[in-house]
């Protein structure tokens, strides 16, 4: 019994601390994206990123928790609608049912599971960034995370219809990033491009970000955030198996970063002449994004090629976004949690045999689908209703003095 109580406490402790490196990542997402924004425009995007934080932590727990894992679904479709997390599994004794038993506090598994939906939250931030009205962004943040999220988690990490199928996502590939991504998608649709971003002939102008120091800290903390953010899913450690597969998971995630940041330099200098650092920046995230959907089963070789590959396919995704197809994403946050997200999921099946090619495109049509969709759907409401976008001019002063009435840096000229 004392054995059982202590792998427990340690499951448990082990989830919570893992939670605890993903809520870091808020830091992180907030670095990155104050970094690669103009400074007039700073003050807001750290409003963003705390504002976004604490709604996700509210709704989910209001709803969203018990959308995503439903104590008794209606079908594998739908999981029906209740509310509030309640009180079991909060001691060791629920661990004297045996086997089938949680290995861990009910609690702790929501703490992990809420800094995710903040997580996918975060990757709409930085896409929107410079042109969107705040408190626009906190209303679809409202809806996103107590209901647009958690309805397609459930279909997967749930026990849906996704699950069903035989669709793998590890760590949220796919529910996570290409979630975040999809919903980011539909509102740069509407939103339209930053002023000045285009010239008349269409050809792309760079805007450059106001503090790279500070968005290359920020990627440092995502990639520490990102060892609980795998790890974690692996959802116990307590046995020497468990231990062995966190190990892996770890050593995976470190090098599918490097190597992502490898790929995108030597992309980034055969392509330029130049070693482009916020390419090398997105190349890491891009490595972690991609190996996110199956950082256990690859050997680390594999993960390196994963990661290699994420890192060569974000920079071409940021290319032809913006200069074909004029989608204005300051952060790159479409190609890195968007496209490589896609191809995370789809390398699943070369690494992992128990996943399928026709179950992963089935997964990532599914989540692209509904999401993109209800969130195309959300974002023309509340553009109808009150605006997305700050006006001309205070486009031109910055969103800092505009939504927040105060500059990040109020001792320097713009």
């Amino acid at each position: 019994m004392e054995i059982l109580q202590l792998s427990y406490a340690l499951d448990t402790f082990y989830f919570l601390m893992s939670g605890a490196l993903v809520m870091w990542m808020a830091a992180g997402f907030s670095m990155l994206e104050a970094g690669l924004v103009r400074s007039k425009n700073t003050t807001e995007i750290l409003a963003k990123n705390i504002g976004l934080f604490a709604i996700a932590c509210i709704m989910y727990m209001l709803v969203g928790y018990n959308i995503m894992y439903p104590a008794e679904a209606v079908n594998s479709f739908f999981p029906g609608l209740s509310f509030l997390i309640g009180t079991e599994n909060t001691t060791a004794t629920v661990i004297i049912g045996g086997e089938d038993a949680p290995y861990y506090s009910k609690m702790s598994d929501f703490f992990f599971q809420v800094v995710f939906v903040a997580t996918a939250m975060s990757v709409i931030s930085g896409a929107v960034a410079e042109r969107m009205k705040l408190m626009a962004f906190f209303a679809f943040a409202i809806v996103f995370t107590s209901f647009i999220y958690p309805m397609q988690g459930f279909w997967k990490w749930g026990g849906g219809f996704l699950d069903n199928l035989g669709f793998l996502d590890f760590a949220g590939s796919g529910i996570v990033h290409m979630a975040g991504a999809s919903a980011a998608l539909a509102a740069v649709l509407l939103l339209g491009a930053r002023k000045g971003k285009y010239g008349p002939n269409g050809e792309s102008r760079a805007i450059p970000g106001a503090n790279m120091p500070l968005a290359t800290i920020g990627v440092f903390i995502l990639w520490l955030g990102w060892f609980g953010f795998n790890g974690g899913s692996q959802l116990k450690i307590a046995s020497v198996e468990d231990a062995n597969a966190v190990a892996m998971i770890f050593v995976n995630t470190l090098i599918a970063a490097s190597a992502g940041v490898i790929g995108s330099l030597i992309v980034a200098k055969l392509k330029f002449g130049k070693a482009d650092l916020t390419m090398m920046l997105n190349g890491a995230l891009a490595g972690l994004v991609a190996i996110t959907a199956e950082p256990l089963t690859p050997t680390a070789l594999e993960a390196s090629l994963i990661g290699l590959a994420g890192g060569i396919i974000v920079v071409f995704s940021i290319l032809i976004l913006d200069a074909k197809f004029k989608i204005d994403d300051p952060v790159g946050a479409i190609s890195v949690h968007g496209v490589v997200g896609v191809f995370g999921l789809i390398a699943v099946a070369f690494t992992n045999p128990d996943a399928t090619i026709v179950a992963q495109l089935t997964g990532i049509a599914v989540i692209f689908t509904w999401v993109f969709a209800t969130s195309f759907v959300m974002w023309f409401i509340i553009k109808a209703l009150v605006g997305i976008r700050i006006s001309e001019e205070e486009e031109f002063e910055g969103a800092d003095q505009s939504e927040c009435g105060m500059e990040a840096y109020p001792e320097f000229t713009k």
